[in-house]
């Protein structure tokens, strides 16, 4: 499903990591780890299309990565919501699915379909109509992931989303996500400083430190 043959990354002179080679087949659940400086989070946007790898190739179901694609859901750190903003949990999840679109959207009726189900996928459907800013931590990483599930993509890339959240409610969302890819197999790379909860799910584990090149000390 991933594929990164001999890729390298730079900023300038500064080369973040080279000749890294890494496989993630379908329905694996990848966890990278690493000091910051390593790179995890760079590693996510060479995959997401956001940032071009220095040298090598990369792959993302044969093709190279493009920003925007459907075949993607993103889960990025937990933030807090500006007090006020006019959005509501189900306004959030939505846009996953045309906020980043040009031209032709699915009909409405389409779009209120997958985000319906969403929610109901990761318990989120009781606060659909909560304003973002009133959503506890763990109620707001439900709808981010309900966001990022809403295209039903094969890959999952998850930046930290145990971050400030407390103990319980790191393992729900750790669960919710493991829970997807068994039940969809989805692939899923989640970085996180935060590995005790999310160590029972995972395959395997990449410390970027390890990897030639890296920024890490």
């Amino acid at each position: 499903m991933i594929a990164l043959r001999d890729v390298a990354l730079s900023y300038g002179e500064r080369t973040l990591w080279r000749g890294l080679d890494l496989d993630v087949a379908a329905g694996e659940f990848l966890v990278v780890v690493g000091s910051n400086g390593s790179g995890k989070t760079s590693l996510l946007r060479v995959l997401l299309g956001l940032l071009r790898p220095s040298a090598g190739t990369v792959a993302v179901n044969g093709r190279p990565p493009r920003r925007g694609s459907d075949l993607i859901g993103y889960v990025p750190q937990h933030k807090a919501v500006p007090a006020h903003t006019p959005l509501r949990a189900r306004d959030l999840v939505r846009l996953g699915i045309d906020g980043h679109r040009w031209g032709p959207r699915p009909p409405r009726r389409e779009a209120r379909r997958r985000v319906e189900s969403s929610l109901r996928d990761v318990g989120a459907a009781s606060f659909a109509d909560v304003p973002l800013d009133l959503l506890s931590g763990g109620e707001l990483q439900r709808v981010r992931i309900a966001q990022a599930l809403a295209t039903d993509p094969r890959v999952l890339l998850c930046d930290e989303p145990l971050a400030s959240l407390d103990a319980d409610h790191q393992r729900i969302v750790s669960d919710l996500i493991d829970r997807r890819r068994r039940e969809h197999g989805t692939t899923v790379v989640f970085v996180t400083h935060e590995i005790d909860p999310v160590l029972p799910f995972a395959d395997r584990v990449l410390d970027m430190a390890g990897v030639p090149g890296s920024g890490a000390a």
